[in-house]
């Protein structure tokens, strides 16, 4: 005797206990059906309406008849598996055909069973063709944010070298001529007050020069474009070193040819960055930077010694918060990696790694 629940003709009333069960997968807001020897031996309201029929015109019909005929070997396939409890269950996503001609998308559930003697599939679907088309555009909403973040940030590195060439090229220039007018009404100069005052217009004109090239090199050093990733990060390590005195070590292996111009820029602003956070609250003593490359990424490692920091409670400061999360994003965008351990005492370790090209 099958059971009353798998019968061809659902609505019936039956009396006993199964009734409430039956009763509870009719109602059901999932498709239930049955398929024994690739035809539907049952389905409940749910399920035939995912394809436009009645339960009872779905119950005989093969499953050619509801799936369209590129997916048809595919579903045909994860059928026989199911048969063959290997694996006992199945959880796929496919395209099912519906009565009016369109077709829906349908999450299916499956598993083994025995209905009248012989193996079969009980399964659960749900229609998820709205919720896989909403995650598809919110991915394409996704790629035109990044896209748009990237062209964002190329831009932005345009701008920085247009603005430090200007500083470094015009101002810095004109500053040099002033200096040389101070240097030459020094020599001029017949009483002593009148050299003093040379004196000390050279030395802030001096001054002046200095903060141009710093604030030039700071904008858009132009040894990343010249020399390359490995000069520019030297550079700009040694500089941090002497002003906060510290002790660093470089070991610098990379063959900066490999590097596309964008990695090398990403690599150096995310450097920039941490080190602009050692400088404001690591209290370290040495600084080691390591970069080289490795199965077509480039490797690098930034460490201190100071006194470290809790990373849950940083991220609930949010200028630290975001700073960090501008280093992970950079690193993301480009296909690459970020990773950050510290703890209070232990000082920081930096660990990036970037597709070459």
């Amino acid at each position: 005797m099958p059971d009353p629940l798998l019968r061809t003709q659902p609505h019936a009333a039956h009396a006993g206990a199964d009734f409430p069960f039956q009763a509870l997968v009719e109602q059901s807001l999932a498709g239930i059906y049955v398929l024994q020897d690739e035809c539907f031996q049952y389905a409940n309201r749910t399920w035939a309406a995912l394809a436009g029929y009645l339960p009872e015109e779905m119950v005989g019909r093969h499953l050619r008849d509801f799936v369209p005929p590129d997916f048809l070997p595919e579903v045909l396939r994860l059928y026989h598996l199911r048969l063959a409890a290997d694996p006992p269950s199945i959880r796929f996503i496919t395209r099912g055909l519906h009565r009016a001609g369109h077709t829906v998308l349908i999450e299916v559930h499956g598993t083994r069973m025995l209905y009248r003697g012989r193996p079969a599939v009980v399964g659960i679907g749900v229609d998820v063709t709205e919720r896989v088309h909403n995650e598809q555009a919110l991915r394409d909403s996704q790629a035109r944010l990044q896209a748009l973040a990237a062209y964002g940030q190329d831009r932005l590195e345009q701008q920085r070298a247009q603005y430090a060439s200007a500083l470094h090229d015009e101002l810095g220039g004109m500053l040099s001529s002033v200096k040389l007018d101070v240097a030459r009404l020094q020599r001029r100069a017949d009483r002593p007050a009148l050299r003093q005052i040379s004196e000390d217009l050279r030395r802030l004109t001096q001054d002046c020069i200095a903060t141009v090239r710093r604030l030039a090199h700071d904008l858009r050093p132009s040894s990343l474009d010249h020399l390359g990733l490995s000069a520019a990060l030297r550079q700009s390590l040694t500089a941090f070193a002497e002003r906060g005195e510290l002790c660093l070590h470089l070991d610098l292996q990379l063959d900066d040819a490999l590097v596309s111009p964008r990695r090398a820029t990403a690599a150096y602003r995310i450097v920039q960055e941490a080190l602009t956070n050692v400088g404001r609250h690591a209290q370290a003593g040495q600084v080691r930077l390591q970069l080289w490359a490795e199965a077509g990424q480039l490797r690098l490692v930034l460490e201190d010694d100071g006194c470290g920091f809790d990373p849950v409670a940083v991220a609930a400061q949010q200028p630290l918060a975001m700073g960090l999360a501008s280093m992970h994003e950079r690193a993301r965008e480009l296909g690459g990696a970020l990773h950050l351990s510290s703890a209070p005492g232990a000082g920081t370790r930096l660990s990036l790694r970037l597709p070459l090209l």
